[in-house]
């Protein structure tokens, strides 16, 4: 029984009652239930952005690279060079991978590739971004393999590499997991589909599967906070098909060959509501839509269902009048539906019919974001937290003793040990465009083929150092990402983004977002990567101790880089005994924010680790000339874990080990797991030592001689740190034992 349309009915939707007296000014009249359901999916957060657009805005936008700005298109475009386009995207998948993580994480996947296909590149890669509770625990256990196995089986059924990626482990992600995944593809320049619909009279199809009634409401459950009730939302979770996504993509691509369509749109978050809005408004049009014609795999579905169905493996096509047989043999040739269901109309109008009745009637413009959705100015203010983080010092925490047991005791830690327990279930190799399989880099390394470049990708943010410092620890997040990419011999191009924060409404976790975006553009301002869409996930809380706070607030960052040239490709793996040591920049006397500090000493209250904006672009500028020049013959930064654990991570892929001398003016436990940002450990082979020297020197820019390469052995300031093959078990299995405990 379809309800009533009250002020009750539209506040049970998501909607205020301040939204729902702007839709009757709209419609000049009270909505019937259909027409309500349609705006409060596209006026949900997750669709229109309304508590977050304002700020979004600022962002940097345009650069040289760039071939759309943010938010034109599904997917961000840029020149590649060689007639070549890349198309990346990050979106978030959060509060469906929390109640169903194998269907959440899956979904999540297909529709992040939906978004690169339907621009006309085919994906050739694939990250991933996620976030859980205390490993210990078994409801993480259980969410954990529900993702890592969703992920894996939609991705390597549908036959894209996953080449990249990264996990962290902490409370307040308890009940709230975070799922982002990212997808990059390659179109030919000039081959690119838009999102758009127009010409009067042009025909409207939907292709790909029938319709059913899952993912209803899926984009208001999406914007709401998680409860205990949260599970009996399941149907509001979609089901996907990877094999039914790749006759799509194959299908989509042929079409792309064609010159049939004028447009199309993947059909995510609120289905035809939301393609056939955005399309129509893109092309300043509107739609006569027959809803009955749509390909229906549940009967008796009501019209506001088959609106507002969030079934995969979906696409919205505006076809030029006079070629539908062409576009019509291209899909009964892959044995997809390929339904007519409406057309153009020339007024700002989308019209929708069941059964010969008109059962909703709502302009397109005044739905979709830029348009009539509507756009807030948030309250936010400083937590009190914050002064608290920033009174640390790290004079009040004594320094161990023995400095061995937190080596090997923070190569176990969950967040610093080796994922392979996860991405061992990905195919990181399908496809043959991964460089990085046998020669583990900080970035993940693509070939673009019958060109001499490649692709570096990677997913970063310290979560941690958001939450000590938003703005600083946003900052460090694209300046990781940018470091990631420049230790490969990459130039840093643009980034994508997934925006992970607790509830708006909330002024101090709004606070939290406010200062991240404005540390996130200025960090994107200075290494020249600017934004190019992406996505905003809140309400993302979790329960700890009867109190209900936000998720540590997460602006995830998917960076694109160019490598020019592929035989100026770099690992980070140690190549030879004997081979020198160096730090490029400078240690610090700073534990703060540290794994270290986190769980050996058990401080939570610090402040993000020292970090300088300059200093930091600098750095890159140093380090990819080195590279550039074959002065180096490894390269890997320091991040999570410090110095010891990088040394580590370049020891293991050769069985190689290191001999290290500690900096007298710092602390050796700052100067061995301390995370100041800023530095770059590098390897030189012996014949080149004295231009390496020679360049730095005139260079000017802070370095220093830290050790030389060992057969296998670990040294600290002449003490035994052990064995790499012994350190090998301890960080490749940790997570394998947790998993298994």
């Amino acid at each position: 029984m379809i309800p009533e349309v009250t002020l009750e009915t539209a506040t049970s939707l998501g909607l205020t009652p301040e939204e729902f007296e702007m839709i009757q000014s709209i419609l000049g009249r009270v909505p019937n239930y259909t027409e309500l359901s349609i705006f409060s999916v596209m006026w949900s957060e997750h669709a229109s952005y309304k508590n977050s657009i304002k700020w979004l805005k600022k962002l940097p936008r345009s650069g040289k690279h760039l071939l759309v700005e943010a938010g034109e298109e599904n997917a961000g475009l840029v020149d590649i060079g060689d007639q070549l386009a890349c198309a990346f995207k990050i979106e978030s998948h959060n509060h469906p991978s929390a109640v169903e993580p194998y269907q959440g994480a899956a979904t999540g996947v297909g529709g992040i590739n939906r978004d690169i296909f339907t621009m006309g590149a085919r994906p050739i890669a694939q990250l991933n971004s996620l976030r859980f509770g205390d490993l210990k625990n078994d409801r993480t256990k259980w969410l954990l393999k529900g993702v890592t196995k969703g992920i894996g089986d939609y991705g390597n059924a549908f036959g894209v590499p996953v080449v990249g990626g990264e996990i962290y482990f902490d409370d307040s992600y308890e009940s709230n997991p975070l799922v982002n995944a990212m997808s990059v593809g390659i179109v030919k320049q000039g081959r690119v589909i838009s999102a758009i619909s127009k010409g009067e009279g042009n025909p409207i199809y939907i292709v790909g599967s029938s319709t059913g009634k899952d993912g209803i409401h899926g984009t208001t459950f999406a914007s709401a906070e998680l409860t205990e009730d949260s599970a009996d939302d399941i149907p509001s979770i979609q089901v996907g098909d990877p094999f039914m996504e790749k006759l799509l993509l194959e299908a989509t691509l042929e079409l792309r060959n064609t010159d049939a369509i004028i447009g199309m749109q993947d059909m995510g978050a609120a289905g035809i509501i939301c393609s056939t809005s955005e399309m129509s408004a893109k092309g300043k049009g509107g739609m006569r839509i027959d809803l009955d014609k749509v390909p229906l795999r549940q009967q008796n579905m009501e019209a506001f269902e088959i609106l507002l169905s969030e079934s995969q493996e979906r696409m919205l096509v505006c076809v030029k009048k006079g070629r539908e047989a062409e576009v019509e043999a291209i899909f009964e040739k892959w044995d997809l539906n390929c339904a007519h269901i409406g057309e153009v109309i020339d007024e700002d109008r989308l019209y929708f019919y069941y059964h010969g009745d008109l059962v909703a009637d709502v302009p397109a413009e005044s739905l979709v974001l830029g348009g009539g959705a509507p756009q807030y100015d948030r309250e936010y203010k400083e937590p009190a937290y914050f002064k608290e983080y920033q009174q640390f010092s790290i004079d009040t925490v004594p320094e161990p003793e023995h400095l061995q047991d937190v080596a090997w005791f923070l190569l176990a830690q969950p967040n610093i040990a080796s994922k392979r327990w996860i991405y061992e279930q990905y195919d990181s190799m399908v496809g043959t465009v991964n460089l990085t399989t046998n020669f583990p880099a900080d970035a993940g390394v693509v070939n673009v083929k019958g060109t001499n470049k490649a692709l570096a990708l990677t997913t970063d943010c310290n979560s941690r150092y958001v939450k000590a410092n938003p703005m600083e620890g946003a900052m460090i997040a694209v300046s990781e990402a940018a470091r990631n990419i420049v230790c490969t011999g990459g130039e840093p191009v643009a980034i994508t983004n997934c925006l992970n924060f607790g509830n708006p409404y909330n002024p101090e976790a709004y606070w939290q977002f406010v200062m991240a975006v404005q540390g996130m553009g200025k960090a994107c301002e200075k290494h020249g990567t600017p934004v190019t869409g992406g996505n905003v996930s809140f309400h993302n809380q979790a329960t700890i101790g009867g109190k209900t706070v936000p998720v540590n607030p997460t602006p995830t960052i998917g960076m694109l880089g160019i490598i020019h040239d592929k035989n100026h490709q770099m690992d980070m793996a140690f190549k030879d005994k004997g081979h020198m040591i160096y730090l490029i920049g400078e240690s610090r006397n700073d534990i703060a924010s540290s794994e270290y500090l986190y769980a050996w000493h058990g401080i939570k209250a610090s402040p993000a680790p020292w970090f300088d904006l300059d200093y930091e672009h600098r750095l890159h500028q140093v380090v990819r000339k080195l590279i550039k020049h074959n002065l180096i013959v490894s390269a890997h930064d320091v991040s999570e874990g410090g110095l010891f654990v990088t040394l580590i991570e370049s020891s293991l892929p050769n069985g190689l080990g290191f001999d290290i001398t500690s900096d007298a003016e710092n602390r050796t436990d700052a100067f061995l797991f301390g995370e100041a940002q800023g530095r770059i450990v590098v390897s030189v082979n012996n014949k080149h030592e004295n231009a390496f020297i020679d360049f730095m020197m005139a260079e000017k820019f802070p370095f220093s001689t830290i050790g030389h390469v060992t057969r296998g052995e670990l040294r600290v300031d002449d003490s035994s740190f052990g064995f790499i093959e012994d350190a090998r078990k301890v960080y490749d299995n940790a997570i394998h034992k947790l998993m298994n405990a």
